[in-house]
C-alpha cells in the first residue's frame, strides 16, 4: 500500500505492518538522511474517509524512541516529500504507535503510517521543521539578493558633476537598474519560475 524513498536508496515497497491500521519502514543509517518521500503504491487506496498519519521515530541518547508527526498522505495527496535532517533531536509528540514497543536499535530511525480518518487528520499539527523548503524561500532568497545588488551598485552611485572622464569605463545610469529591479521584482512576485522559461 505505501513506499518510502530516501536519496540515493532503494525504494522500500514492504513496509512492516505492526497493527491493522499501522505500518512502519526501517531507515538505517538515519544520521545521514536529509529528505524522505513516502507514497501510497496506488495497488491499494485507502477507504472512504481515511487517510495516513505520518510519522518520523528515531532513539535518543538514551535509546527510547521519539516520534514526530511529519505530515499526512490521502487518496487525494498519495505522496508527501518531508525534511528530517533538523527532527534528529528535540521532543516527540503525541502519535499512536506508543504501545506497540518497536525495537529501538542505534543508527535506526523509523517512518510510521497510521491509517486514521480524514478529519482527524485535520486536526493534527505536523513539526514545523519537517515542511520542505518551498517557493516561498526561494522568494525570500532572491528578494534579499535583489536588494543585496541593488544596494551595492546604488553605494558606487556618483553625479554628472562627479564624475571623471575615462573612455576606457562605461556608465550605467541609477535610473537603469532601479528599473531592472522594479521589473524583475514585478515578474517575480507575478511568477517566482518566470526565470525557467
Amino acid at each position: 500500500m505505501f513506499g518510502c524513498l530516501v536519496a540515493g536508496r532503494l525504494v522500500q515497497t514492504a513496509a512492516q505492518q505492526v497493527a491493522q491500521d499501522k505500518f512502519v519502514f526501517d531507515l538505517p543509517n538515519y544520521e545521514s538522511i536529509n529528505h524522505v518521500v513516502v507514497f501510497m503504491l496506488g495497488t491499494v487506496p485507502f477507504p472512504k474517509g481515511m487517510g495516513g498519519s505520518v510519522y518520523f521515530c528515531y532513539p535518543d541518547e538514551t535509546g527510547v524512541a521519539v516520534w514526530q508527526l511529519l505530515g499526512f498522505v490521502t487518496n487525494e495527496k498519495p505522496s508527501a516529500i518531508f525534511k528530517i535532517s533538523n527532527l534528529k533531536s528535540g521532543k516527540g509528540s503525541q502519535h499512536p504507535f506508543g504501545t506497540m514497543n518497536l525495537p529501538q536499535t542505534p543508527s535506526v530511525a523509523q517512518i510510521g503510517i497510521s491509517v486514521e480518518l480524514l478529519d482527524l487528520l485535520a486536526q493534527q499539527t505536523p513539526v514545523a521543521n519537517a515542511a520542505v523548503s518551498s517557493v516561498d524561500s526561494f522568494t525570500a532568497f532572491t528578494q534579499k539578493m535583489l536588494d543585496n545588488f541593488y544596494n551595492f551598485a546604488s553605494s558606487f552611485a556618483v553625479t554628472q558633476a562627479q564624475m571623471t572622464p575615462n573612455p576606457s569605463e562605461a556608465f550605467i545610469p541609477a535610473k537603469v537598474v532601479l528599473k531592472w529591479y522594479e521589473n524583475f521584482q514585478r515578474r517575480l512576485t507575478e511568477n517566482p519560475f518566470f526565470w525557467k522559461t
